[in-house]
């Protein structure tokens, strides 16, 4: 019987839910179930799928329901995976700052919950207790060195990837001392200031086109969030986050939650394709820069490049509808 519950745990998306539970035994009639899963209602499908049985349910744990740490990534980039291991698959990737909550822990592993609610395994040592200090900029470039002083011949103390919000705490002649998993000197001109991000159609629409050109080139890293490495889906949160704006981590959930728009394409509409041997049927997300050009992270071309839907046949072929977190 516990083949009823390993094949129902397959149809479980494991990045926003969780469902492991066993049979640890059978008498008279009763199944005496532990475990863990996220939420109470996933209970509910229990005696659908036993229902000639009693169901001892309380030793199953229901992880929503307990309180949790909160903590925050406290170095500057670390992965999330969706197994307790260095080595394991990688389902995204954590900027310094990154607030999260500890559902559970194993050794020097956590598994967390993102405030979006995408699940996954961090290790604990880089993580720090609370949430991280309100970040006033945002990294704008795929990069940036952290340095001692104000100047390009200091020591390099750390680096920072697109994306991370950090405190400015001083500026001096072009430099911003900020404060993020250390204390140093950046180029003002690689920061965003959040109190000045784009607000109308138009500014976040010219923003995504500057915005794109800066990562460039930048390769393809499945699971990658940053200018180390990106994949689709990370590169047009990436460009969202920049103009303010929150989506979905995944390219499906991208197209599941993104407004469905037709033709004309507008600067910053999304483009999704779906691949016939995938798990997920909308595997790929593209950004358009107007019309059916697009700048996406491609694997094919292994990195982030400019493509035109309709001349590009593979891309033509497997084109499944479009959307946007804009209009």
């Amino acid at each position: 019987m516990q083949n009823i519950l390993d094949d129902f745990k397959k149809s479980v998306d494991s990045r926003t839910a969780l469902f492991d539970i066993k049979i640890d035994s059978a008498i008279n009639g009763t199944l005496n179930l532990s475990g863990r899963v996220l939420d109470g209602s996933q209970l509910d499908d229990l005696p659908r799928l036993f229902p000639t049985h009693k169901l001892n349910t309380a030793s199953i744990r229901i992880l929503n329901a307990e309180a949790h740490e909160r903590v925050h990534v406290a170095t500057n980039l670390t992965g999330l995976y969706e197994k307790p291991a260095f080595g394991m698959p990688l389902s995204s990737e954590l900027c310094f700052g990154t607030g999260l909550e500890i559902l559970d822990n194993q050794g020097n592993w956590v598994f967390i919950k993102q405030t979006d609610g995408y699940l996954g395994w961090a290790y604990r040592p880089y993580l720090g207790e609370g949430p991280a200090p309100a970040p006033t900029h945002l990294v704008l470039a795929p990069v940036i060195e952290v340095r001692a002083e104000p100047n390009e011949t200091s020591a390099v103390l750390t680096r920072l990837v697109s994306g991370t919000g950090v405190v400015v705490e001083e500026t001096s002649d072009g430099w911003s001392q900020v404060l993020a998993n250390k204390s140093g000197w950046v180029q003002s001109q690689h920061l965003r200031p959040i109190n000045d991000l784009p607000t109308t159609l138009e500014e976040k629409r010219a923003a995504i086109i500057r915005d794109s050109q800066r990562m460039t080139g930048i390769p393809y890293l499945w699971g990658g969030t940053s200018g180390n490495g990106i994949d689709c889906s990370g590169f047009a949160q990436l460009l969202h986050r920049w103009v303010g704006v929150d989506i979905p981590r995944d390219a499906d959930m991208q197209c599941n939650a993104a407004k469905p728009i037709g033709p004309p394409y507008e600067v910053g509409d999304l483009f999704f394709f779906a691949e016939d041997n995938s798990r997920r049927n909308i595997t790929h997300v593209g950004i358009s820069l107007g019309g059916w050009k697009m700048i996406h992270s491609s694997r094919s071309r292994n990195g982030v490049y400019v493509d035109d839907v309709q001349e590009v046949k593979f891309l033509k072929d497997i084109f499944a509808s479009a959307g946007s977190f804009l209009r």
